[in-house]
């Protein structure tokens, strides 16, 4: 993945997330739940790398902003 870029979490509440799970569906769905929570980049391609165990895939997202399910 690319390095962080530090317009990514100039502000306060934004935080970059690299998550990382066994498959895919898993991965795609950690991800989904954060859209619902909080204000994100969205669901994102999924990348693996076969030199590492599982797959990974990277969200922005600002904490101080609420997802579709927010007020």
């Amino acid at each position: 993945m690319k390095p962080i870029d530090a317009q990514h979490i100039a502000e306060p509440g934004r935080v970059v997330l690299d998550i990382t799970g066994g498959d895919e569906d898993t991965v795609r769905a950690g991800m989904a739940a954060l859209v619902e929570r909080w204000a994100t980049s969205g669901v994102s391609p999924v990348r693996r790398n076969p030199s590492e165990p599982g797959v990974r895939a990277r969200v922005y997202a600002d904490v101080l902003r609420p997802g579709r399910d927010g007020p």
